[in-house]
């Protein structure tokens, strides 16, 4: 029989979850119409309390629409549903299209995309001397499930699955308007364009869930107006949820169909775009009272 081996308490801690919440609020349900949802969530680097208690949800298929100041903590949520940011506190849970609710914080950065969630980023970030459909394909790397022996000698099975990715994504390529500059090399090409390759790219994955940085940043009026409808269209014709965090007022209030203001990581309001433009503590700190 073997004995019990007795840990002291200093060194408990070494073995404990830093977040205690993981383990408590590991079987939760979320609603049927919701994809995701942040509980008490705060993140804090040294001194520096960057989200602040934070929580919210998101249904499916709804657009979403996170905004406050600069430095109010938004692309830090981002990173903490991610994973690219271990969470100080909370917990954020997602609810996958087979109905399964899953603790985000438990799931290792690299395998987020496994349940079907995409982001994009800030900057543009494409491998410039490769076309346009091949830049997609980068993203099916870690989907086509082939030895490297099949890889490196092309066997059938590998070209059967390479054929069927490219006819994905030359099908992403024409629901977004971006046929025409499928073989042209990303360098080079309007900006707007490669915003919208951004997001083709996350796409190819087929997730629940796209995550989109300032994707209006660096655009001119007409080229934001072109992403607000590839962003509805998305949601509309993909059925795919969309969060994003834009400073484009003009963008977030058109098609957003919630929206959350936080300043300093804590929350001042949220609800549709009419009553957030109306919330005078929200008016104040971002909006600009009158």
């Amino acid at each position: 029989m073997k004995s019990k081996i007795n840990i002291p308490n200093f060194m408990k801690k070494l073995f404990l979850p830093k977040n205690p919440d993981i383990a408590t609020n590991a079987n939760i349900m979320l609603e049927e119409d919701t994809i995701l949802q942040l509980e008490h969530l705060s993140m804090r680097f040294g001194g520096l309390l960057a989200v602040n208690d934070l929580s919210f949800s998101v249904k499916r298929g709804a657009i979403f629409g996170l905004i406050g100041p600069n430095g109010a903590g938004k692309t830090t949520v981002f990173n903490c549903i991610t994973q690219f940011y271990q969470s100080t506190r909370g917990t954020v849970h997602y609810r996958g299209s087979d109905g399964k609710t899953i603790m985000l914080n438990k799931i290792a950065v690299h395998n987020i995309i496994k349940h079907g969630i995409t982001r994009t980023f800030q900057n543009v970030e494409l491998v410039w001397e490769l076309s346009v459909l091949d830049n997609l394909m980068v993203a099916t790397t870690q989907f086509l499930k082939v030895d490297m022996v099949s890889q490196f000698l092309r066997l059938p099975n590998y070209q059967r699955k390479e054929k069927a990715m490219r006819e994905k994504a030359t099908q992403i390529l024409e629901v977004l308007g971006l046929a025409p500059y499928k073989d042209l090399p990303a360098f080079g090409l309007p900006y707007g364009i490669l915003k919208k390759i951004e997001m083709a790219r996350a796409l190819m994955n087929e997730p629940q869930l796209i995550i989109l940085d300032e994707p209006a940043a660096g655009l001119n009026d007409k080229e934001t107006e072109e992403l607000a409808e590839t962003i509805k269209l998305i949601r509309d014709r993909l059925h795919t949820t969309i969060f994003l965090v834009e400073h484009d007022m003009g963008l977030v209030m058109s098609i957003c169909d919630t929206v959350c203001a936080i300043s300093f990581g804590k929350m001042l309001g949220i609800g549709t775009p009419s009553e957030i433009q109306a919330n005078p503590v929200v008016r104040e700190a971002y909006l600009g009272a009158e």
